[in-house]
């Protein structure tokens, strides 16, 4: 008999570089495969939402520090 082969869970440091390479474009094919493979997307969009709002955030504060007021 054939044991099906189960995805390993990918730990929040995994799904965070994850979030990060696919947002620059740089994304491996193995990883996105991977990704593709788990039964819950609520991960990835939890963190793809949190990088959203840091990346903002920053743009904020970059800006607020280069334009005079």
């Amino acid at each position: 008999m054939t044991e099906s082969k189960k995805p390993n869970k990918p730990s929040i440091l995994d799904i965070v570089k994850s979030v990060a390479a696919s947002a620059f474009g740089v994304q491996s094919a193995k990883n996105r495969e991977r990704d593709f493979q788990q039964q819950s997307i609520v991960p990835y969009i939890v963190v793809g939402v949190v990088f959203v709002l840091l990346f903002i955030a920053g743009l904020i504060v970059l800006v607020s520090q280069i334009v005079p007021s």
